[in-house]
């Protein structure tokens, strides 16, 4: 039986935090995830021909990822990012402009290895060029059968409701943290609370899941006749960097496998709740997490 085939679709970057330098981007840290779990996860993504972009390729192939859909640019740098992580292991960041994933491109690669994904996670952020914009359209218009979610990852100012509400119509699933579903529910003017919100999402845009974490909060799943809403798994946080991204990959997962709502959102709270304890966006997955 083949592994589920799930693309990572946009950045690749480096967190820069003030002791050390990691390798992320959402893209990148969901298709590390997947690969992890037990899928294939690949990234479709741009880095400069530059030593920073050498080093993130070294990397990702070490860490089993195929790199064959990451291109090299010779004219811009690869990706940074200034992250910073608070008290209580919680990231923010502050992103430099004109790097190489602002330039994405497709080759016919690329767009063979669209047709052939049993689902891409994409995000706002390497939307913010319109390059890149009209890159990753293009791949979700050649994915014809994948799963299409769109983890909305809103940063600084690189959004606008366009955006965000042709990304939407192109998703069939939608994740999104607290912190965003405030900002999304103002663009929006949708109807306060939670569920009434996301309610108003998937009719809007015919979703077939909503998902919304919350931190040590929980999470929350819709679909249109089901509801899991499941407590945060108990954990000692180092950094939640990356913690969205593999609650994602888990996400994909167990839902392609036809899961019931409950059981999906256990396992990739379990997943995220791993990575918190762990530094570092890509960290080691143990066998118990593994997918059969």
């Amino acid at each position: 039986m083949q592994p589920i085939l799930a693309v990572g679709l946009g950045e690749i970057l480096w967190d820069v935090l003030p002791q050390t330098r990691l390798l992320g981007g959402a893209p990148a840290n969901f298709a590390y995830h997947v690969n992890a779990l037990g899928g294939a996860g690949l990234p479709v993504s741009r880095v400069g021909d530059d030593d920073l972009g050498r080093e993130a390729l070294s990397l990702l192939v070490c860490r089993g990822l195929n790199i064959d859909a990451v291109s090299l640019d010779p004219d811009h740098p690869t990706g940074t990012v200034d992250a910073r992580v608070d008290a209580d292991g919680v990231a923010t960041y502050v992103f430099p402009d004109d790097v190489a994933w602002d330039f994405l491109s497709l080759d016919q690669s690329a767009l063979i290895l669209a047709s052939n994904a049993d689902a891409v996670c994409f995000g706002s952020l390497a939307q913010r060029s319109e390059i890149s914009r009209r890159s990753i359209q293009r791949f979700l218009g050649e994915a014809k059968k994948a799963l299409k979610v769109f983890d909305i990852n809103l940063r600084q100012d690189f959004y606008t409701p366009e955006i965000l509400a042709t990304s939407l119509d192109a998703a069939d699933v939608l994740k999104i943290n607290d912190a965003e579903l405030d900002i999304v529910t103002s663009l929006f003017d949708l109807p306060p609370g939670e569920q009434p919100a996301l309610r108003a999402l998937m009719e809007r845009h015919g979703l077939e899941l909503a998902v919304l974490t919350r931190g040590d909060k929980g999470s929350l799943i819709l679909s249109p006749e089901t509801v899991s809403d499941l407590p945060g798994e108990p954990v000692e946080v180092v950094d939640t960097i990356g913690a969205g991204d593999s609650f994602t990959a888990a996400l994909v997962l167990g839902h392609l496998k036809q899961w019931p709502l409950d059981k999906i959102n256990r396992y990739a709270a379990k997943v995220a709740a791993h990575v918190c304890a762990q530094p570092g966006a890509m960290p080691e997955m143990p066998r118990e997490l593994r997918l059969a």
